[in-house]
């Protein structure tokens, strides 16, 4: 199989430390379940072999296609705070890297391809029902305008993996902007290779920060601009009422983006304390806790560059203290840009942060649905008859009522017509996201019938988070009491 993926493999440059090179596993019986034409074509890969009959062969490993050169990436990371010197690709191989029709660097993966020499005596496989969540859950997260990896390919390997049970096998193609992870600088770190360390400093910022090149202490400007872009991928996921539910620092990407998707999920009746992994037992990764999780996994990789900063030891820790600090505000700043589009408001104006909060106590009081009683709001911005929608989410709606007025007084002060603030308003609150139920309805009817109708219609629903889609409107529709899905798990 030679597929035509331009390939420029700059990582699989770097010092054999860096990552272990080794084949995929063949598997058994390969079979393309879906393939994203639409991401083949940004990233110039002609679909065609794809979805030909050696589609699914690229698609598993079993063929590779010309120019990759697979490789396993070393890292290691704090997982639930306790801190994992060697962790790295146990279960994926990044093929290589291809720069895309508008220039971008986009690394591919197989996740699920084998045993590597980081799986700790896992199996290295991938089992379907996560590989299908992971698929719908970044692809939405992409139609959102969230930050994210983005999913190429799904394919069943025929062959059964064990997990509690026995489960049918899968890979899937990944996509993005790099796999380094803050528990990438950890790995080196902890061996005390400051070599290592300023190569990858010097790769990082080469690919994904090139305007810091001529900067007089790169290592500080890197720890800055991770931080502004963590800034804002977690106030979008706060936004949307996203719970990544792993937030170790192995799951953190230098490049801002959102990855690793195992037990996430989105929270429906608004609770700040929202838990869904069966593995955070303490709550560590709950919705809320999230942007303090954020700077907290800043600061393990401002540690790590501390001998690049500064060759003095206490100077070095007060300027990164200072970057890691300054990160709140960047979350706040970016948090409330997020809240004022949903709520309708283009300007910046004091008493916004207050009015923000109310409604998400409203919303706590009243066990609204987070995401379809931003939407109903708009309905609101129209005209007191709008409100119908919205009241029918809340149990308990005292705390809505007393809310209202200040926020239509609010409104009013814009300037901007009612119909106008409304359509902004849904162009910021998504209808259609990855209810949990819905993705457990799909996987389940995967595994256990074959059936990808409800995994196609789901995927359908949120290419187009933002818009009415009347034959879909089911999907948007909260879980019922029976149907509720409150514990999600990682997959491996």
């Amino acid at each position: 199989m030679t597929a035509a993926m331009h390939f420029d493999n700059s990582y699989a440059r770097l010092p054999p430390r860096f990552h272990a090179r080794l084949a995929p596993t063949q598997v058994a019986s390969p079979r393309l379940l879906r393939f994203n034409a639409a991401l083949a074509a940004e990233l110039g890969i002609d679909a065609a072999e794809w979805e030909g009959p050696g589609g699914a062969a690229l698609a598993t490993g079993n063929a590779l296609p010309a120019g990759a050169e697979p490789i396993a990436l070393a890292y290691a990371g704090h997982q639930f705070g306790h801190f994992v010197p060697q962790l790295g690709d146990g279960r994926a191989l990044l093929l290589g890297e291809v720069v895309d029709r508008v220039g971008r660097r986009r690394d591919i993966q197989l996740k699920g391809s084998g045993p590597t020499p980081f799986s700790r005596r896992g199996d290295g496989r991938a089992a379907l029902g996560p590989v299908l969540r992971e698929y719908l859950v970044s692809e939405a997260m992409h139609a959102l305008g969230v930050p994210t990896t983005r999913a190429l390919a799904a394919a069943a390997t025929g062959e059964p993996v064990l997990r509690e049970s026995v489960l049918p096998g899968a890979v899937l193609t990944r996509v993005a902007s790099s796999h380094v992870r803050v528990g990438t600088f950890q790995y080196f770190a902890v061996r005390e290779d400051e070599e290592a360390l300023r190569l990858l400093l010097d790769h990082v910022v080469a690919r994904h920060y090139p305007e810091l090149a001529g900067a007089g202490n790169p290592a500080l400007a890197l720890v800055e601009a991770v931080a502004g872009r963590q800034a804002a991928l977690v106030a979008r996921w706060m936004s949307i009422g996203f719970v990544h539910g792993v937030m170790n620092t192995d799951n953190m990407s230098i490049a801002g983006e959102t990855i690793d998707y195992g037990p996430c999920a989105f929270m429906e009746a608004y609770d700040p304390g929202t838990v869904f992994s069966a593995i955070d037992e303490q709550g560590r990764y709950a919705y809320a806790n999230q942007p303090r999780i954020a700077q907290w996994n800043l600061a393990r990789l401002a540690e790590t560059l501390l001998p690049l900063i500064d060759d003095d030891q206490a100077r070095a820790v007060e300027r990164a203290t200072e970057k890691i600090v300054a990160f709140r505000d960047a979350y706040e700043a970016r948090w409330m840009e997020a809240m004022r589009a949903k709520l309708g408001l283009a300007q910046a104006r004091e008493g916004d942060r207050e009015l923000a909060e109310s409604l998400l106590l409203a919303m706590r009081e009243g066990e609204a649905d987070f995401t379809l009683a931003f939407r109903r709001l708009a309905d609101a911005a129209e005209g007191p008859g709008g409100e119908v929608g919205l009241r029918a989410l809340f149990a308990r709606d005292a705390a809505l009522d007393a809310w209202l007025p200040h926020w239509r007084a609010r409104l009013a002060a814009e300037g901007t017509s009612a119909a106008a603030a409304a359509g902004a308003m849904r162009r910021a609150n998504p209808l259609f996201i990855p209810r949990n139920h819905r993705v457990e309805e799909a996987i389940v009817a995967a595994i256990e019938a074959g059936d990808l109708g409800p995994f196609e219609a789901l995927h359908e629903a949120l290419a187009r988070p933002f818009d009415d889609q009347p034959r879909l409107a089911a999907l948007a529709a909260p879980a019922r009491p029976e149907e509720r899905v409150c514990r999600t798990f990682c997959g491996t």
